[in-house]
């Protein structure tokens, strides 16, 4: 029986060296390589082309959502399964929209994470039940997001998710290898784009009005 190859891009060495442990005492799957940066998770994509990769939306340097959209011109045979903490649809989405195949967040169970990874493989796009649940919640309670998150770019996404963390636009410019200034304009267009009046009043949304973004 031939192994699917798989390549796992996430920023935290034990979640990597745990999956790898898992999915290779799987007699499907074979770890073909491991990384925790987008930039690398491109390159062994181009050197490995594996079948499946499984890449987290938060990465160091390029965002696991750019890396998605690099890897799909780089590596087109390649299917993309977005893994996150982020339980906001508005991430699905956009990995969707770049490529990816697949979804599942980081309180998805390993069977669920294994079907995820066999159903991308075949082909077929896979939305772990978290996130359908979210979506179904929305739309039978007839309430929408508070704000429109899909209006926002992958950039200004992963700005969020540093800004969650607590991390000063000094620190997220050098994780994302940007200028400050371009951090301060994507927190700029973030507050135009959410309607929120200052940078309290972000953190104040982050932290209590979208569970997303916990």
């Amino acid at each position: 029986m031939k192994k699917t190859t798989i390549l796992i891009a996430d920023d935290h060495t034990l979640i990597r060296q745990t999956w790898s442990l898992v999915l290779n005492s799987d007699p499907r799957f074979h770890v073909v390589a491991e990384c925790g940066k987008g930039e690398e998770a491109v390159e062994l994509a181009k050197k490995f082309q594996p079948q499946v990769v499984i890449m987290d939306v938060s990465l160091p340097g390029i965002s696991g959502i750019e890396a998605t959209e690099q890897i799909g011109k780089i590596s087109p045979n390649s299917k993309i399964l977005g893994v996150s903490m982020h339980t906001q649809p508005a991430y699905a989405k956009k990995m969707l929209q770049m490529g990816a195949r697949g979804y599942v967040t980081k309180n998805s169970s390993k069977e669920e994470m294994i079907k995820a990874i066999m159903e991308v493989y075949k082909g077929n796009k896979f939305i772990c039940e978290e996130i359908k649940n979210i979506l179904s919640e929305q739309a039978l309670s007839g309430d929408a997001p508070p704000v429109d998150m899909n209006n926002l770019s992958s950039r200004e996404l992963e700005v969020i998710s540093f800004l969650k963390k607590g991390f000063s636009s000094r620190e997220i410019a050098e994780m994302l290898k940007i200028s400050t200034k371009t951090v301060e304009v994507h927190r700029y267009n973030i507050l135009k784009k959410l309607h929120l009046k200052n940078t309290a009043a972000l953190v104040n949304f982050i932290n209590n009005n979208e569970p997303g973004f916990g």
